[in-house]
């Protein structure tokens, strides 16, 4: 991989973003390696993923300009289908993920970070959706999910004007999770994965599926969806040295089985 690193550390797998020269500007590479090391975790199956930019400065600051104004449009649909299958191995993977956002999250940087289910920002991270300013909309799913997790309201002011925020605001309006000191958005994170990925890996990844689920159905479905979900990890070695260890007044050693 060129610009898209790995590293793993007790059951955290961390991936990063690393074209700083373009302030980790997307392009088609980019993209299809954050897809690729995606779709290898699934198979390595850490148990909490981050996912963030290389460097102070951004996160992601957006999709490179100078390689999408030469696409046609057919291209451009490629391309926003390319990051339609990389966001989508964020948000539906079994696997909690979290970004950690460290200055500009525009446009694609933005979508990125949407995919993930929680967002720790740095003091100085800026979020917004700025094409509108050059004549195009969010095309890697920030008029889907950003409504979703904001609003309609604020989702629709943010893409139609292309205003950008910052940290503060973006947790009021809970597009960050929580704001931490500039420079400490990694830390942060992998103080949260490794609170997660302490806790039994199927009971999350299961918990993360029905949480998803409530996205897509009405409650009365949501509501069976759990309780298939709440019974199945009764069937799990995880669930039984969970529940021996709090009554045996011990720390749980899960498997994952």
């Amino acid at each position: 991989m060129d610009f898209v690193k790995l590293e793993r550390e007790d059951g955290v797998a961390t991936v990063t973003i690393d074209r700083q020269d373009k302030l980790n500007a997307l392009n088609p590479q980019v993209v299809e390696e954050l897809g690729q090391v995606l779709l290898d975790l699934e198979g390595d199956s850490p148990r909490a993923v981050i996912v963030t930019g290389a460097g102070e400065r951004a996160f992601v600051a957006g999709v490179d300009i100078a390689a999408m104004r030469e696409m046609s449009p057919l291209e451009a649909k490629r391309f926003a289908e390319l990051g339609h299958a990389a966001t989508a191995l964020l948000d539906r993977s079994p696997i909690p993920t979290i970004a950690a956002v460290n200055g500009f999250a525009l446009g694609g940087g933005c979508e990125v970070a949407l995919a993930c289910d929680i967002r720790i920002a740095s003091e100085n991270a800026l979020f917004g959706f700025p094409e509108v300013s050059l004549g195009i909309l969010p095309g890697l799913g920030g008029t889907q999910r950003l409504p979703r997790l904001v609003g309609p309201g604020i989702a629709k002011e943010m893409i139609f004007s292309g205003r950008k925020i910052g940290a503060d605001e973006a947790r009021m309006i809970n597009l960050a999770n929580r704001v931490v000191p500039r420079g400490e958005a990694l830390n942060e994170a992998k103080k949260l994965a490794s609170e997660i990925a302490a806790n039994g890996p199927i009971s999350v990844r299961l918990a993360k599926a029905a949480a998803n689920r409530a996205l897509d159905t009405d409650l009365i479905s949501g509501l069976e969806y759990e309780a298939d979900q709440f019974a199945l990890c009764f069937s799990t070695e995880d669930a039984c040295e969970g529940m021996g260890a709090f009554v045996e007044k011990r720390k749980a050693r899960f498997e994952g089985r």
